[in-house]
């Protein structure tokens, strides 16, 4: 186990350790302590590790992660996980505005609430948080998948194209070409693995989740349209 006090050692000298590694280290477990809130820790990681933040994070946390696992003891700032490739972000307390933003693959668990915007313009990442989600969460996302064990905000999946949005909560109002969609046997099965990646399979159940996804009508401008635009 690598111990990394980030308030002695400091943030650089921590991402630059971590960017050192590659697929054939042996340093696979590591811990920070003393974040005190510090923006863009672990950004940029490409190593299969696993890193443990013993308190909060500041903006940026796990940005661009590829083929790690971040575990956050506390709450994370605005954009944590933000263009996500791959690898997995499990966050115990809650998440600030835009979390996952762009993630193209990997992913990413919140045990407590996401601020707005989670998972705007999402791009194959699966998104798993436990609470509720604020307004305009997966606008414009493309792919990838967003399981709510609570509540969403306005405007939920406004503009979005081909991602999956699984709510178990209400959904205050949807955005722009969102639509209810029918829950098949194969989204069933795909949403109990979610919630056994996302550690939530004692919490609900797939059959208590409604689907939500595009009507796709804003694909093209057409003038019959032009008021959802």
């Amino acid at each position: 186990m690598q111990k990394f006090d980030l308030e002695a050692q400091g943030l650089r000298a921590l991402n630059a350790a971590l960017h050192a590694l590659n697929g054939q280290t042996n340093e696979t477990a590591w811990e920070v302590v003393n974040p005190k809130g510090s923006h863009s820790i672990a950004v940029g990681l490409d190593a299969p590790i696993e890193l443990t933040v013993h308190g909060s994070t500041g903006y940026y946390c796990a940005g661009m992660n590829k083929q790690a696992t971040i575990r956050v003891k506390g709450s994370a700032g605005p954009g944590l996980a933000e263009n996500m490739m791959s690898g997995a972000v499990i966050v115990d307390g809650n998440a600030s505005q835009y979390a996952g933003a762009t993630g193209r693959g990997g992913l990413l668990v919140i045990k407590g609430d996401a601020s707005s915007r989670c998972g705007v313009s999402m791009k194959g990442i699966n998104i798993v948080v436990h609470g509720n989600i604020g307004h305009m969460s997966a606008f414009m996302a493309q792919s990838g998948n967003l399981v709510v064990l609570g509540d969403a905000g306005d405007a939920l999946g406004d503009s979005l194209y081909e991602a999956r949005l699984f709510v178990r909560g209400s959904v205050k109002s949807l955005g722009a070409d969102c639509v209810e969609k029918e829950m098949r046997p194969e989204h069933l099965e795909l949403l109990a693995d979610l919630l056994k990646q996302g550690e939530a399979e004692h919490l609900a159940k797939p059959e208590e989740f409604k689907r939500y996804g595009s009507a796709r009508n804003l694909y093209n401008f057409n003038i019959d349209n032009a008021s959802a635009y």
